[in-house]
């Protein structure tokens, strides 16, 4: 089990009376691309804010590299090396794409952002030269003087993984990362995706555009009403018998 990154133990989390997550125990290893799938209303994105702090579970940990997060505030969490790319991108659209990049880099670098610090970002040289160079490995170097917020959907996705790609996370959690794309635009991502391997990097991905899961995943986990139903190699849990019902006999 030495090559486990992250492991979450019997995950309960309920609102109200609706059971978002019962019992769920994943099991994500190092360097790999993990999906997980499941139904509107499974309880993907529950579970994703579970592991970054943004929800407390009513049971259950959270351990990621040895290390309980159950309980840290999101904060922390981003400190010890894992990074969230959002369902709806969040970013400064006033400032410039460099900037929008830059700023985590220094806020990791100095324990906490610096707002009224926006005018000497420029002198920071190894922070700016870091910066250009991931707006370059996400391909938005050519535009990285432009305000964030002219962007469009597709891009502005693409500067929010930059700004996480910038903090050298050991785990990304990506919410539904082509939502709302073109195909083109879509296609671009998956192969982004895939080029991004530095210091064998895990990834977990929500998505329910199975195109962009089967392009990626090295293991596919599937969430049915707050469970994990499944769980093993993509084209294994694409024939499983339960996954099918799950999803009413069609595609997701």
């Amino acid at each position: 089990m030495d090559n486990l990154v992250l492991h979450l133990d019997n995950i309960q989390k309920s609102f109200g009376g609706l059971k978002a997550l019962s019992d769920v125990n994943l099991h994500v290893e190092k360097g790999t691309t993990h999906a997980i799938i499941g139904p509107n209303g499974a309880g993907k994105s529950t579970l994703l804010n579970v592991c970054v702090g943004r929800l407390k579970p009513d049971a259950g940990s959270v351990i990621f590299d040895g290390m309980e997060l159950t309980g840290r505030a999101p904060h922390e969490i981003a400190q010890i090396g894992v990074a969230r790319v959002f369902q709806t991108p969040e970013i400064f659209p006033e400032m410039t794409l460099l900037e929008n990049v830059m700023l985590p880099a220094l806020s990791h670098r100095d324990g906490s952002f610096k707002l009224n610090a926006f005018q000497k970002l420029t002198s920071q040289s190894e922070v700016k030269e870091e910066a250009e160079h991931t707006l370059e490995e996400v391909g938005l170097k050519d535009v990285m003087m432009v305000e964030a917020g002219s962007l469009s959907r597709g891009d502005k996705r693409r500067l929010e993984l930059g700004m996480c790609l910038i903090l050298h996370p050991r785990l990304l959690l990506l919410d539904e990362p082509t939502a709302g794309m073109s195909r083109h635009d879509t296609n671009q991502t998956i192969e982004l995706l895939k080029k991004i391997k530095s210091g064998g990097m895990t990834k977990i991905i929500i998505e329910h555009d199975m195109h962009v899961v089967f392009s990626l995943a090295d293991k596919v986990s599937v969430l049915a009403r707050g469970q994990i139903i499944a769980s093993g190699a993509p084209d294994v849990v694409r024939e499983d018998p339960k996954v099918k019902e799950a999803y009413l006999g069609g595609t997701a």
